[in-house]
This record gives structure tokens, C-alpha cells and sequence, in this order.
């Protein structure tokens, strides 16, 4: 504790970085604290309009295809202080650290919406977001969870709807890998399934590294 408070109190910060193990996929953490985040613009009227056509989820969200990147979503926030049952703290669905930094943030969502490994910026903000994490409340939804490390920043965020654009698609292969072993709860189970199903139609956002054949 004495030496974490000298660390906080010299300006430093620990850094860790991992290497995903499939899929060329990331992962850098970087400690939080920089200060008031800068809000999100306004979404595109136009890109609200073309929605009217779409299919929506039970949020009244458009389902996209995996060919949109920029999309009208509705968005929440969590925070590892919520200190929900089963939650490992602030380890993210993929064992690593969710993060919140400077240049990268993590995200929840329905896997088979958006992949693990997913990457997307918010309209007006710099940050780029990198879906790691999920949960029970956002399966079968096009909801993206933001990550905030306290419950004032969650708070704060509240629910809004913004526009994003997906700069990486995320890997399906590894989503479904994690996702094999934990079909005994039904949230794990559905996006699983839909994962296989979205895959064997062929009609799914592909990575060059991203086999399915194991399927």
C-alpha cells in the first residue's frame, strides 16, 4: 500500500501488456485518471433515418449486418465497483484486465453481435474501445457496454444512444473457444450458438487468421 501511494503520488502508472493468444488481437492496459472525458457528438440524423428499415432488438436498436461499421447503438456502462456475484473484479470474460487508458477502453456486449476483440470509437471521443468483456442483460441485444472504473464515471454515463464506427472486427473463432466451455449458463450458451449459426452461413465479418473449420 505505502509503495502503490508513492507511485500514485509521483505521477506514475503501471502498464501491463498481453498478447491475445488467436487472431493478432492486443491487449495494452493503462491505469485511469486523466481527467473529464470529452462527450460524445451528436449521431448523424441520416444515420438515424436509415434504421427505420432495419430489424430491431428489444430496445428498439437496429441489428446491423457485419458489412455496416457505423452504426446508431444504444449504450450503458458497468463498473468492476459494482462488486456484482460471480464478477472476477476487474478481469474481463477473456482473463485479462478491462481496461481504461488514455487511448484504449474496454467494452461488454453480446458476442455474437460484436466479437471478442472487437475495436470501434464513438463519435467525439479519441478513445478507441475494444470489446473484452460481456453479460447476461446485454444477450440477444446490439447494446455495448462501456467500462468505467468507478460508479460515479458509470453513473454519469448512464444510457445514451451514439454513434460508433467499427474500425476491427473482433474474432469469432476465439469467442466461440471461450465460449464452448461455459454453455452452462444460458447467455454463454445463446451467443455461442449464434456464433455457429452466423458462421456456417458464411455471412460474418472474417479476419484473414480466423479459422472455423474446427466448427
Amino acid at each position: 500500500m505505502i509503495m502503490s501511494s508513492l507511485l500514485v503520488k509521483s505521477g506514475l502508472s503501471l502498464v501491463a501488456g498481453f498478447a491475445m493468444s488467436s487472431c493478432g488481437v492486443q491487449d495494452d492496459y493503462a491505469s485511469g485518471g486523466y481527467g473529464k472525458d470529452p462527450q460524445p457528438a451528436e449521431p448523424s440524423p441520416a444515420l438515424i433515418a436509415k434504421t427505420v428499415t432495419y430489424k430491431k432488438d428489444k430496445h428498439g436498436m437496429a441489428s446491423y449486418k457485419d458489412s455496416d461499421r457505423k452504426r446508431y447503438v444504444r449504450t450503458t456502462s458497468f463498473s468492476h465497483m459494482e462488486k456484482e456475484p460471480g464478477a472476477p473484479g476487474r478481469k474481463n470474460a477473456a482473463g485479462t484486465i478491462l481496461k481504461y487508458g488514455k487511448n484504449v477502453r474496454s467494452a461488454a456486449a453480446d458476442w455474437s453481435v460484436y466479437p471478442l476483440g472487437t475495436k470501434f470509437k464513438i463519435k467525439g471521443q479519441p478513445y478507441t474501445y475494444v470489446v473484452d468483456d460481456y453479460g447476461s442483460a446485454l444477450a440477444n441485444t446490439n447494446t455495448i457496454d462501456i467500462f468505467k472504473p468507478t460508479l460515479k464515471g458509470m453513473r454519469d454515463w448512464g444510457t445514451r444512444n451514439v454513434e460508433i464506427t467499427v474500425v476491427q472486427w473482433g474474432c469469432y473463432e476465439r469467442s466461440r473457444r471461450l465460449l464452448k466451455g461455459r454453455r452452462g449458463y444460458w447467455h454463454c450458451r445463446d451467443m455461442y450458438n449464434k456464433i455457429v449459426k452466423k458462421v456456417r452461413s458464411g455471412n460474418y465479418a472474417k479476419l484473414e487468421n480466423d479459422n472455423m473449420d474446427a466448427l
